[in-house]
């Protein structure tokens, strides 16, 4: 293979890494508010948080895309496909992001939270100083897992018309009739990229602060 369809395959990659990158960060933060909306003693937020995680997590990703694709478009809201792949992506990412806040905020040990109360931090403080940063320590290795998922399920944006690196492969094969070659030098660019997120992700992991017993 050619060291320009190999550049080919690097410029499609940088797609890859883009909208999954967006669509995680957007998902981490609707994750946050449906973990709280589940955490909620008001079954008005618990009820809409759950039907939203189910969906989200009991209708394959693919047929999302194709129906927040097909469904804006129906109700007056034209966005280009790139906007229509990151909003699939992002509500999905965050169905399964919720949950594993959910599990961290509810793995905070009470008698922390008593302290903070009896020392007169309100709500918002003890949330920001405590809640989250446990919350976020505790499910980290989760989260890292999901956005690795995230970008690798990325390649099913094709179906809307975005030219990621699946796509690119997938077109270059087939006007190349070298689909080992292509295919394997994707696979390649995938393994590294993964491999970055795992490592930075330990990085990460280790720098954050250990959980109070």
């Amino acid at each position: 293979m050619s060291v320009k369809l190999f550049e080919l395959l690097l410029q499609a990659s940088i797609y890859t890494v883009a909208i999954s990158v967006v669509s995680i960060l957007i998902g981490f933060m609707i994750a946050m508010l449906l973990s709280a909306m589940m955490l909620s003693r008001q079954r008005i937020f618990v009820w809409p948080a759950q039907l939203f995680i189910s969906f989200f997590r009991g209708v394959p990703l693919l047929v999302q895309l194709l129906l927040i694709y097909n469904l804006l478009p129906v109700i007056g809201i034209n966005v280009p496909s790139i906007v229509a792949a990151v909003i699939g992506l992002s509500l999905s990412t965050a169905a399964y992001q919720a949950e594993n806040l959910r599990g961290g905020f509810a793995s905070v040990p009470g008698g922390l939270i008593e302290c903070a109360e009896m020392v007169g931090l309100t709500p918002g403080q003890i949330f920001r100083r405590i809640k989250a940063p446990i919350a976020l320590r505790l499910t980290f290795p989760a989260l890292v897992n999901e956005a690795i998922l995230i970008l690798k399920a990325s390649s099913l944006v094709s179906v809307v018309g975005i030219v990621e690196l699946t796509r690119m492969a997938q077109d270059l094969a087939g006007s190349t009739f070298l689909p080992l070659q292509i295919f394997a030098s994707a696979g390649l660019i995938y393994l590294v990229i993964n491999w970055v997120v795992a490592l930075a992700g330990d990085v990460i992991e280790r720098s954050l602060p250990g959980v109070p017993r």
